[in-house]
């Protein structure tokens, strides 16, 4: 089984990212008893759903995944409703309320918009203290033909063990991008193989991930929320930096090939 998961993810990593969850539910339909262990391995665009019971929109993943039930930060239950679906202890979902509120703001801070969504959960097998994720969404949408599209998914996963008045922190990023440009399809639009680009079409994606590992001082329980939000807010400005170098650094590979 393992080497047939190893497989799957190695096709996976050959396929347009732009597709990921098209390609990912043809191989679940392939292989459903392999449907969990290709979830949690694939970093998929996040979704956003509302929930019923505040109004409020979230994000949903694999992290906040029962089955077929996805759980609200918000409200704490899931949607489809699920009577034993997993949910963190009072303690742990008490700063799970006080993370969702902070990084709220550092959405609308940073992204001026978009979604966010932080779940914790309690660790099964005792090595760290707790774990979870902070999820970030900010869409693009055309208002005219000839307007970019797209889309900025930044998945944080952390793990957080405390040593007395100090905790380690293991910090894994990853950012998905996709744009898209086009010219005035009036002008430009023609008739040809569905799925082909057409003249002046523009597609740009990709994804890319970082690991980190700090420790910082503890004073209260609460204070995880701000050294969780440190680290990701130096992430994301690092990873945010590392995409602009690679972009002009296209540019030019492309400027010096039409230039031959």
């Amino acid at each position: 089984m393992g080497d047939l998961v190893d497989s799957m993810l190695d096709l996976m990593r050959r396929m347009p990212p732009t597709r990921t969850e098209e390609n990912v539910a043809s191989l679940v339909a392939l292989c459903p008893d392999l449907a969990d262990d290709l979830l949690s391995s694939v970093d998929q665009p996040l979704l956003v759903r509302t929930d019923r019971a505040t109004g409020k929109d979230y994000l949903s993943c694999d992290y906040n995944r029962d089955g077929e039930s996805y759980r609200s930060p918000w409200s704490n239950e899931y949607d489809p409703p699920l009577e034993d679906g997993a949910v963190p202890s009072a303690k742990l979902r008490k700063l799970e309320i006080t993370a969702n509120e902070a990084f709220d703001t550092y959405r609308e801070m940073y992204y001026e918009g978009g979604v966010s969504s932080v779940y914790l959960w309690d660790p099964e097998d005792g090595r760290s203290s707790f774990a979870g994720t902070v999820l970030l969404k900010k869409t693009l949408t055309a208002g005219t033909p000839i307007d970019p599209s797209g889309s900025w998914d930044s998945i944080h996963v952390f793990e957080v063990v405390e040593r007395g008045r100090q905790a380690h922190y293991k910090l894994t990023s990853t950012v998905m991008l996709h744009l898209e440009t086009a010219e005035d399809r009036k002008h430009t639009e023609r008739k040809g193989v569905e799925g082909w680009k057409r003249e002046g079409e523009v597609d740009l994606s990709g994804s890319l991930t970082r690991q980190t590992e700090q420790d910082w001082p503890l004073q209260d329980f609460n204070t995880h929320v701000a050294n969780i939000g440190k680290m990701i807010e130096e992430m994301e400005n690092k990873m945010r930096n590392l995409i602009q170098e690679k972009q002009r650094e296209l540019q030019k590979e492309l400027a010096g090939f039409i230039k031959r």
